[in-house]
Parts: structure tokens; sequence; C-alpha cells
């Protein structure tokens, strides 16, 4: 098992004082082991006693024992002193490290914050902020706080690219198909520029719907601030309807906060992405909504359809992804899955899909339950 940056600080410090210790108690027994008086010198104690008449044997056994007590109280007590304290500076050590280490730990707290935040844009408008000495700890947060300040702008400014170009897009296609439609008008047209113009008409309404839905797209890409409460039952009721495709519906209660227009859309474009990637004959789709006991609320719509090979699920809540059908022969804009993801994302949730074995998809969001 590898230890963490806080363990090896530890280990370190330990190391190095227990390796300190260790020397300076050998070099205090080395000294007093070369510095034990000799038997000339004079021994004062409070055992010593008139000696016999071999007065120097004695005195010398008697130094002798003095020098061995001597050097094993050193051993035995200075080694019990030095473990007590190793253990304390060890302790110390630990937390010294973790204080230390306590800028990185709010580094990563930040980092993975807006790591799992529901979107990769979520998020970036957090700063560590981080106080202190200028030292290698506060460079590394100011550079982060920089990063993630030019990458929010580089996401907003993508966003307000996106509703700029959008909205000066729906001018031109307006007045296109006000002049096709006058050009139509007249009785006098041939029926070559009547089917001219009606093949202009479906482009100019297809390009428009694609407008909408990247606005729709980049609204809903950032986060919802103002929630009311919803009922997806209500809303399964009202959209889940069709002419050519068999729709069965079970609107279970499922209560959330959030955006009722971007919530229906969302429940809108599941349902019209079941219709239209479905089978001729006998096809169907099924939209169930339900409150689960863990907290979620939880939409499930799953039709018929063509078989979708599993590899291609996650493609297909990419903007623009169509799967067996051309761009231009596709009737779609190709963002309806995306903007279900979005939504679900900006409400806090998220939405994953399905392949069924027998052809068709399973989508099912997850959100939030309304308190």
């Amino acid at each position: 098992m590898k230890l963490t940056v806080r363990g090896r600080l530890t280990l370190v410090y330990g190391g190095l004082f227990v390796i300190a210790g260790l020397v300076l108690l050998g070099a205090i027994y080395v000294l007093v082991d070369q510095r034990a008086p000799s038997v000339g010198g004079a021994v004062v104690t409070d055992r010593l006693v008139t000696p016999p008449d071999d007065g120097e044997r004695y005195l010398q056994k008697v130094v002798e024992g003095t020098q061995a007590n001597t050097l094993h109280t050193i051993l035995t007590r200075g080694a019990i002193a030095f473990a007590l304290v190793s253990v304390a500076t060890i302790a110390l050590g630990w937390l010294i490290a973790g204080r230390m280490l306590q800028p990185l730990h709010q580094i990563t707290a930040t980092a993975r914050r807006i790591a799992e935040s529901p979107a990769a844009d979520r998020g970036l408008h957090e700063r560590i902020a981080l106080d202190g000495p200028d030292d290698e700890v506060k460079r590394l947060a100011d550079t982060f706080d920089l990063m993630l300040s030019r990458l929010d702008q580089s996401f907003d400014g993508q966003r307000r690219f996106i509703a700029s170009a959008s909205h000066e897009l729906r001018t031109p296609l307006t007045l296109n198909r006000t002049l096709l439609e006058v050009t139509l008008e007249p009785e006098t047209a041939s029926p070559e520029i009547r089917q001219l113009g009606t093949t202009l008409l479906a482009i100019n309404d297809r390009h428009g719907r694609l407008i909408d839905g990247l606005l729709l797209l980049a609204r809903s890409d950032r986060e919802v601030t103002e929630r009311s409460y919803v009922d997806l039952a209500d809303i399964v009721d009202h959209v889940a309807v069709s002419d050519t495709v068999k729709v069965l519906t079970e609107p279970g209660e499922a209560a959330v906060l959030g955006d009722p227009v971007l919530l229906e859309r969302l429940v809108q474009n599941l349902v019209e992405n079941g219709i239209r990637h479905n089978i001729p004959a006998s096809g169907w789709v099924r939209v169930t909504s339900r409150t689960r006991l863990d907290g979620w609320v939880e939409l499930q719509v799953g039709n018929t359809g063509p078989v979708v090979p599993r590899y291609e699920v996650p493609g297909l809540f990419e903007p623009f992804h169509r799967y067996g059908t051309e761009r231009l022969a596709s009737p779609g804009a190709g963002l309806g899955l995306s903007i279900v993801r979005a939504v679900a994302r900006a409400h806090g949730g998220e939405a994953r899909a399905e392949a069924r074995d027998e052809g068709g998809l399973i989508v099912t969001v997850l959100l939030p339950r309304a308190p």
C-alpha cells in the first residue's frame, strides 16, 4: 500500500529524528565510556566505605561498578525517554504535515467540486483565493484560479456567440420565408416554381428548427436559477400524444423544482424522438414517470425502432449526431437528445440511454425530487 504525501512527510520527519536521536545517544555513551574515572582518581560516593588493606584493588572495583551502572542507566533510561520523545515527535510531525498540506486540500476540494458539477462549465466561477505568503503553494493556487477564470470566460463567450449568431440568423430566415410565400401566392406560378418554393420552404423550416434548437441548447446549458414546482406527470399527460404511433403512458407523481418550459421541452423531445425513430407499423412509445425511494424522480421513454448497437448509444447525446440517417434526409436538427441531457444537467440530474435488444431505445432521465 502506497503512503500518502502526509504519511511520507511524517515518515521523513520521524525517521530523521530517530536517526539523530540514536546518533546522540551513541555519542553520549561513547563520551561517558571514554571519560570514566581512572583508578588513581578521586571518587566520592555515598556508598563508599572504608576500604580494607588492599584499598587500591577495592577502589578499582568500585570505579568499574560505578562506570557500568552509569552506562546501563544511560542506555535504559535514555532509551525509554528517547522512545517517548520519538512517539511524541512523530505525532507532532503528523499534525504539522497536515497543517502544511491544508492549502493543497483546499485546492483539491475546489477542483473536485468543479469536476463533479452537472456540466463541464458549471462551477467555473469558483476560486480558491488562497491567503498566505507568496510561496510555491500560493503560486500554484493563483495559477489554478487564473486557469479557471480563462475557462469561465471561454465558455461564457461560446454561449454568447451561439445565442447571438442564432438570433442574427433568424431574421434572414424569416425574410426568406415571407418572400417564398409571396412568390407562391399568385395563381400564375407554374408547377415547377411551386415545387421549388415548397422545397425551399421545407429547407427554411428545417433551418429555423435548427436555430431554435441551438437557442434552447444555449439556454439550457446554463444553471437554472429560478425554479418552480413542476409535476412531470402533468407534462406527460399533455405532451405524450401521437396520431401515427401508439403512445402508452403511465404518469406517476414526479414532482421536481425547475423551469417549466425547459422541462416540457425535455419531455417533448423524448416523445418526438421516440415517434420519429420508430417502425412504420405496430410501433409504440411508452412514457412513464415516478418518484423513486432514493430521493430521485425518474422519467423513462421507451420505443420500438431500428436496432441500435450499444457502442453507438453514448454518441446519440452529442449535438448533430444522427444514427442511421443522412443529415439532409433527417427531418430533425440532431439536437433532441443533446437538449435533453443539457436540461437534465441544468436541473442537477442526468440522462442516459439503453438500447433494446428488439430495437429502439429506453431513455431514462433522473432529476432531484422536490422537497
